[in-house]
């Protein structure tokens, strides 16, 4: 192989020259990528260069020496920094070997017809360089294009806790900073904002899908709600571009995760979205921590988030308002609780519990008389209804807040309901 390529070495460099040209002609013709990145003349010594080299690669291969890849290496990386599609190289790269196959078959038939059968053995060893080279220039191109796409995503995360934790600093530049990295993640300077807050325990839920950003009045325009997340170690945290849509919408697109969350108020500015952030989680923990809604909108759970943001008020709530109540066994505790939160969720409908609890009306009021007398408050008492709920929920909070080892063991006789509170079983008596 190497006797033959030296015989015809000068007309297999005048006929290479020829295929660059050839194929640098039909690559800016049909690829708009390398059209845009590059100029012919440029193309044209890359891939001369590139078929010389693969000429040099077979030469080392036939003597055992291993073929040269630092080139190809280095195309590979240039290009991905460029971001030439990676389609597009392997295409000229391929175009590139049949050219230089057809280039050596038809130098050696010129000089030699009567040899050409010598050429033969050389294409398995021919293509075995191309493959060396183009895998080599395939590596370096995407472990190039990997190490960009690390450094986008932990830009994209440093501008989202930018906008979630705020900055330090006078008002107006903790303003611009907001404004700047709203800018940079591709979110408008006034618009519709939400931020989401997910439980600790969701980690490996898949995330909602991310809507791309639309332009007004485009196709996308009346997809879902856009959705940028930051993975954090307390759980993830999602800024939610709502755009025309109503804030109930989020609910919508969480309810398929099935994970706890917390949404925050809607804000109209990125230097907002700190705020948002808190107050997202501080929604999240009135929200139920097994059955019952999964997402807590604040603006929906305004008494409980009031209590969840003073955990030491809320103690003291617990024990001032229903302290003698918490004091009772554990079945009349749960009874009385139970009564009384699905009281509340009912309105205040005394029947309408009875029918959730699954006991007779007189029941339900002979235990919410109990209650009454324990605590000293009247549920006809507007004032002393509301310090009850607010205690109930603080009560709640603390359950849910309360790890799952140190909780009682629910009665498998008793179901849920929608609000919170616990249903017994017809088969059992009130």
């Amino acid at each position: 192989m190497e006797r033959i390529i030296e015989e015809i070495r000068e007309d297999l460099s005048r006929r290479i020259a020829v295929a660059a040209d050839r194929l640098a002609d039909r690559t800016l013709a049909e690829d708009p990528a390398y059209a845009a990145l590059l100029g012919r003349a440029e193309l044209r010594e890359r891939i001369h260069h590139a078929l010389r080299q693969a000429v040099e690669g077979l030469l080392r291969s036939s003597r055992g020496l291993p073929v040269e890849l630092a080139d190809a290496r280095a195309v590979g990386t240039l290009r991905a920094e460029q971001g030439l599609p990676l389609t597009s190289l392997l295409r000229t790269y391929r175009r590139g070997g049949r050219l230089l196959w057809q280039s050596l078959t038809e130098a050696v038939t010129a000089h030699d017809r009567a040899a050409l059968p010598r050429l033969l053995p050389g294409a398995a060893a021919l293509w075995d360089v191309l493959d060396q080279m183009t895998d080599a220039m395939t590596e370096s191109y995407r472990r190039t294009e990997a190490a960009h796409a690390d450094r986008d995503r932990e830009r994209r995360a440093a501008l989202l806790d930018v906008l979630l934790d705020g900055t330090d600093g006078p008002s107006s530049s903790a303003a611009e900073a907001a404004e700047a990295a709203a800018a940079q993640l591709g979110l408008p300077g006034r618009g519709r904002f939400t931020v989401i807050v997910l439980a600790a325990d969701a980690s490996g839920i898949p995330l909602a899908p991310v809507a791309p950003a639309a332009p007004a009045g485009g196709p996308g325009a009346a997809s879902a709600p856009r959705v940028l997340w930051r993975i954090r170690a307390d759980g993830e945290v999602g800024l939610v571009e709502l755009g025309h849509h109503p804030l109930e919408s989020v609910r919508e697109l969480l309810a398929p995760l099935g994970a706890r969350a917390g949404v925050g108020p809607v804000v109209e500015a990125p230097a907002e979205l700190a705020r948002a952030r808190r107050l997202a989680a501080l929604a999240l923990r009135t929200a139920p921590g097994s059955e019952g809604p999964r997402t807590a909108l604040l603006d929906e759970r305004l008494p409980a988030a009031l209590v969840a943001a003073h955990a030491e008020l809320a103690g003291r709530l617990r024990q001032v308002v229903l302290g003698p109540v918490l004091a009772l066994p554990a079945e009349d505790r749960r009874t009385l609780l139970t009564t009384l939160g699905t009281w509340l969720a009912c309105r205040g409908s005394t029947t309408d519990a009875a029918q959730r609890l699954y006991c007779h009306r007189n029941t339900v009021s002979n235990r919410l008389r109990r209650l009454e007398q324990l605590t000293g408050r009247s549920l006809s008492d507007p004032r002393q209804v509301v310090e009850l709920a607010l205690a109930h929920s603080a009560v709640l909070q603390r359950v849910e807040a309360e790890p799952a080892s140190r909780r009682a063991a629910p009665d498998p006789r008793a179901a849920r309901t929608p609000g919170g509170t616990a249903r017994r079983s017809p088969r059992r008596p009130a």
